[in-house]
């Protein structure tokens, strides 16, 4: 035991959680330890203040587990989590939180600008979501648009078991995708039901393969 550090327990602890969790661990004033997920990322760095109004903050002070929403007002993105205190000889010396993406808002519809106007799309009308030329572009299977949100957002908005970042440009639809080739080392092209081809990206590729299962 004498050999395991503090870090590597850590790393290991993090391996435990899924994939969509990001996982942080804070001293009573800072952050020490913060694993992203690919589908959340609060931006925390070790060395960070653990900010009032955090569930991470809230588990501190109480002494108590929280499991709550938080609302973008703290860390610029809305986030479900859990923070669980842990203790030495009796005092509180630290929280472990595990990070959700928040659920979808209840709106089941994509609303796009297209040169006549606005157009709602139902989620499951969605291809995909490509991110250029500093603009959010939806696609369906007849109709393009633009939307204010970024990709970034969008993961936040969109139901988890129907979307999948694949991409730092792209977000897919796995139900309107028709096959999937292998592209270069590690990566792969989606083919989807609109005619158009989508790229996975090599350091999404792995996250995509656990999630679709092959």
């Amino acid at each position: 035991m004498e050999d395991i550090t503090f870090g590597s327990l850590l790393e290991t602890i993090g391996e435990l959680f899924s994939d969509e969790i990001s996982i942080a661990v804070s001293n009573t004033k800072e952050y020490i330890y913060y694993r992203p997920s690919k589908r959340i990322d609060l931006k925390i760095s070790a060395g960070d203040p653990v900010k009032e109004g955090t569930i991470a903050h809230k588990a501190l002070v109480t002494n108590q587990k929280v499991s709550e929403f938080i609302n973008r007002d703290v860390f610029g993105v809305p986030y479900h989590g859990m923070a669980v205190p842990f203790l030495h000889n009796g005092q509180v010396e630290g929280c472990v939180t595990a990070i959700y993406p928040a659920l979808a808002d209840g709106k089941a519809v994509v609303t796009v600008k297209t040169p006549d106007g606005w157009m709602p799309l139902p989620y499951s009308k969605v291809v995909y979501l490509e991110s250029k030329e500093k603009k959010t572009y939806v696609y369906s299977e007849d109709l393009s648009g633009t939307h204010k949100h970024s990709l970034q957002e969008f993961e936040y908005l969109l139901p988890m078991d129907s979307f999948i970042r694949c991409h730092r440009s792209f977000i897919v639809n796995v139900n309107h995708i028709q096959e999937i080739y292998p592209d270069t080392h590690s990566t792969f092209l989606l083919s989807m039901d609109n005619g158009e081809q989508v790229p996975v990206s090599q350091s999404y590729s792995s996250y995509f393969r656990k999630l679709l299962g092959f």
